[in-house]
């Protein structure tokens, strides 16, 4: 089975970048999902206006696979 590799940027603390083997990109897909939802209900008033998340799944090779943002701004 194909291994992906869960790289979290621009939230501290880091959190080191858990990698789980599925059977195809469908079942990682839906893993980034769950994941990111988790990491981002701990977020918990520490991502400021300005500041961007991102969760990147990345392949054995380290080929990006897929990307979910989450970018924040004022509206003044």
């Amino acid at each position: 089975m194909p291994l992906y590799f869960f790289n979290v940027l621009n939230l501290d603390p880091s959190t080191p970048a858990p990698c789980e083997e599925f059977p195809d990109e469908e079942a990682a897909w839906k893993e980034a999902t769950r994941f990111a939802a988790d990491l981002f209900r701990d977020v918990d008033g520490k991502l400021r206006p300005g500041e961007e998340w991102a969760l990147e799944v990345t392949d054995e090779a380290g080929k990006a696979i897929f990307n979910i943002q989450i970018s924040t701004s004022t509206t003044k």
